[in-house]
């Protein structure tokens, strides 16, 4: 049960007089905050604002009991909201805390203020969660951009007032209703420590959140398997996932996204791997093979049906495999950072990327493939690695063609079943692909086209199977409240075969991974370094554990982290009993250690294995060995042109000013660089070489050179 302020079902909003719905600017100026002595390093608090199922946040600041953020934040509202400000302190390795409420009624602010608000500015107390006598602080807000009828408001505070009596309870005069949700299952409960929570009864799981009633439009229903699945009439689609007033806005912006894929497909057919000379040289030499002459003795034919094989003439034999990759992929895999390449005499060398170095002996046996041979000079040279691919692809095709018949409006459905109905190795044939109504030849315009929009489909928040790696990190991994859809495991294989195809058929793709993913397609081990790409506040907050005395901090952690999924808040362990393990000097190394792969790989084992095992059935992973995670970033997603007249236009300064002598030298710098470099800068920076798509590319400039 809840005060009837909690109450936000469909009937109530109606006499909360809905129809003077208005939009009114709240600014968020400053807070003092109660000192905590426990805290050594003080609170690094943000706002939340609530208000009629909506829900809009500050930025946090850092480390501070004075914090100031003079952010707006904009809300919907009627003459008879309440405005219910809570502010919180981020916890990296914890569940936020929240350190105060407040609660402002706009029809009392009304009447102070004439009936209009403008910049008005109100001081609220703050009062604990746990006692609303315990006040432990003050907040200072800004309303602006509100005015109100004097009759209208008159009867919006009648509706108001009768409403308030029908749910008068006549025992003890205190007002009390269910929290609706279109049913009432949800139950508010107080836990030990004080934290109200809530409980659905028929789902059978909590969370921190006050439930919100299903947005306009949606219903839920139950499958003849017992399964819970939701309905959206409006869009006449259904999902798995519980939708939210935040996932529906989400789903609007993704379509919004889908109307402007016309403008975002002109740029990615701009995409390429070279430069338009290497392209030229490579469409003019067909028949480059990059791993040189075969050996002494064999020859090169080709079957009836078009496939490769080979032929050893002093023992009057043939074999499918090339006698210069033989064995190849079944030798132990190389140490990290080595690579094997081959001279124009089809005789093995090895690179040392650790080194620079270039040598005959193989690092796995100590056995030289030449006596006193050549001396080879070291070049890292992509280009190199992408031929040695392509060729190898060459050798695994398969003749003739295969045909996938898709539609357009159900591309993501249709694309799983018809390939998850291929043999794997089939799905190295030429691919021809099929719109209905579109019917023609396709030379790789269609196949393209396949590719760029069913990797975008892949991203619709509906299917909760990939998220952001950050809030400005626009890299893909795997969700982990992915399991909420009962067939997630079948389409991550399917994806895997998916992205496998992609770099068997050298086509790109719309959307990209984080860095940490591509090593673990690589099949590299990820280390705390990793964690920097993805969660920069994260991997700092662990360096400064590594660098600093716990025990002269005063900081008490233990061997366990909270997370948050779909709104439910549990305490994963990091290692058995570590709830109960307090993190010293001694052992903070292997907390550092296991709190980073707990990161990095988040409870997605299940997914990721359904990945790799779709991805290996069409590639096997023992392909790209030679290349590193940002080269294998390019390989599947390409490189664009870059405007470099429009990467200095929206480039954010920090603790420098656009003439600078130091941003003006940076600028030099990269007007000297050609378009490859550039796109590693904007890797290394972003940590991706993709721009964004219909905008420009932004970098966040935090330069230290003096």
């Amino acid at each position: 049960m809840s005060d009837v302020t909690g109450c936000r079902c469909k009937c109530c909003l109606q006499c909360y007089g809905s129809t003077m719905k208005a939009q009114l600017q709240v600014t968020v100026i400053s807070a003092k905050l109660k000192e905590n002595k426990k805290n050594w390093f003080g609170p690094s608090p943000y706002v939340e604002v609530t208000v009629d199922g909506q829900s809009k946040r500050t930025e946090k600041c850092n480390n501070t009991h004075s914090p100031k953020w003079k952010q707006a934040l904009t809300v919907i509202v009627t003459p008879v909201s309440k405005l219910i400000f809570r502010v919180w302190s981020h916890q990296t390795l914890k569940a936020d805390i929240l350190l105060g409420t407040a609660t402002l009624e706009i029809n009392k602010t009304l009447k102070d203020n004439d009936l209009k608000l403008c910049e008005v500015v109100q001081t609220l107390q703050l009062c604990s969660d746990r006692d609303a006598r315990d006040v432990v602080g003050d907040l200072s807000v800004c309303l602006d951009g509100m005015q109100v009828d004097p009759e209208t408001f008159a009867s919006a505070e009648r509706e108001q007032g009768d409403r308030l009596h029908t749910h008068m309870n006549p025992l003890n005069h205190k007002m009390s209703v269910s929290v609706c949700l279109g049913h009432c299952s949800w139950e508010q409960r107080v836990d030990q420590n004080g934290r109200v929570y809530f409980v659905d009864h028929i789902e059978k799981r909590t969370t921190w959140d006050r439930p919100e009633p299903l947005p306009t439009g949606w219903e839920r229903r139950v499958d003849p398997m017992n399964r819970v699945y939701y309905v959206d009439h409006i869009t006449r689609t259904t999902t798995w996932q519980r939708p939210t007033q935040e996932s529906v806005r989400n789903y609007e912006e993704w379509q919004h996204q889908r109307s402007q894929l016309q403008g975002a497909m002109q740029q990615f057919n701009q995409r390429f791997i070279y430069g338009p000379q290497d392209q030229l040289a490579a469409t003019a030499n067909k028949e480059f093979d990059p791993l040189g002459p075969l050996p002494h003795g064999w020859e090169k034919r080709t079957d009836t049906n078009g496939r490769v094989y080979f032929v050893h003439h002093p023992t009057r034999t043939t074999q499918w495999e090339d006698p210069r990759t033989q064995g190849l992929l079944n030798d132990k895999p190389l140490p990290e950072g080595w690579e094997m390449r081959f001279t124009v005499d089809g005789i093995p060398y090895f690179v040392d990327h650790n080194r620079r170095t270039t040598t005959y002996i193989d690092p796995r046996t100590g056995k030289s493939s030449l006596e006193n041979g050549p001396q080879i000079t070291y070049v890292r040279d992509f280009k190199a690695k992408v031929q040695y691919f392509r060729f190898w692809c060459q050798q695994l095709s398969m003749p003739q063609h295969i045909k996938i018949t898709v539609s357009r409006k159900t591309l993501f459905e249709e694309s799983f079943q018809q390939i998850m109905s291929f043999h794997p190795q089939d799905l190295r044939r030429r691919l021809w692909i099929i719109f209905p109504g579109e019917e023609g030849l396709d030379y790789g315009g269609v196949a393209r086209e396949w590719f760029f929009l069913l990797s975008h489909e892949v991203l619709n928040p509906m299917y909760c199977l990939f998220e952001y790696a950050g809030k400005d990190n626009y890299c893909l991994q795997i969700n982990p409240a992915s399991y909420i859809n009962p067939d997630h495991l079948k389409y991550f294989k399917f994806i895997g075969r998916f992205i496998a195809m992609a770099l068997f058929h050298g086509k790109f793709i719309d959307t990209g991974f984080s860095l940490p993913f591509y090593k673990r397609i690589l099949n590299k081990p990820l280390a705390l370094k990793d964690l920097e790409s993805i969660d920069p506040e994260f991997y700092n907050s662990l360096i400064w554990i590594k660098d600093n005395n716990l025990e002269e901090c005063g900081l008490e952690m233990f061997f366990s982290v909270d997370k948050e999924i779909l709104g439910e808040v549990t305490t994963h362990e990091l290692k058995p009993g570590g709830e109960n393990i307090q993190v010293t000097e001694e052992n903070k190394e292997e907390y550092i250690r296991l709190v980073a792969e707990w990161r990095l790989s988040r409870g997605v084992e299940e997914q990721t294995q359904a990945f790799f095992e779709g991805f290996n059935e069409v590639l096997p992973q023992q392909y790209l060995q030679y290349f590193d995670a940002k080269e294998l970033e390019v390989m599947l997603c390409g490189m664009q042109e870059i405007d470099l007249v429009d990467w200095q236009r929206n480039t954010i300064y920090r603790h420098y000013a656009r003439s600078s002598k130091q941003i003006l030298w940076f600028w030099q710098f990269v007007k000297e660089m050609d378009n490859e470099k550039r796109m590693r800068l904007l890797q290394f920076v972003t940590g991706t070489c993709r721009l964004p798509v219909g905008a420009s590319s932004i970098i966040e400039q935090s330069c230290s050179c003096k």
